[in-house]
Parts: C-alpha cells; structure tokens; sequence
C-alpha cells in the first residue's frame, strides 16, 4: 500500500502533465499575437522551440494515458 501524501503527489503531477499542453497553446498564441505583444512577438526560432516542446508535451500526456493502466 502507498502512503497518501505519495499518491497525491502522483495525480498532481498527472494533472499538471495533462493541462500543460492546452496551456502552451495559449502562451503560444499569446506570444505570437502583435495585438498583445506589440513588436514583442515571438522569433521564427523561439516560434519552432515552443511548437516542438508543445507537441512533444501532447505525446509525453498521450503516452501517460496510454501506460496509465499498465501498472
């Protein structure tokens, strides 16, 4: 049997790993958005570092719920 605090910090990190993705959307779409940021948007580089950490997020959560079970 696990101790309680042990599995809370579990589904808080399962949580966290699920919502960030959508929320590196946002920041995404934010940080490209002139009407926002003003001359402050995002580089072509900083553009392509954010996507690819973004979808290797959305495959790192994919990849939790698709093993989730298997324990």
């Amino acid at each position: 049997m696990k101790p309680k605090g042990v599995l809370a910090l579990f589904w808080t990190a399962v949580i966290n790993g699920v919502l960030a993705p959508p929320l590196l959307v946002l920041l995404m779409l934010i940080a490209n958005n002139p009407r926002v940021m003003g001359e402050r948007v995002n580089s072509r580089w900083l553009n392509l570092g954010g996507w690819i950490t973004t979808l290797i997020m959305f495959a790192a959560a994919l990849a939790l719920f698709l093993t989730l079970g298997r324990s």
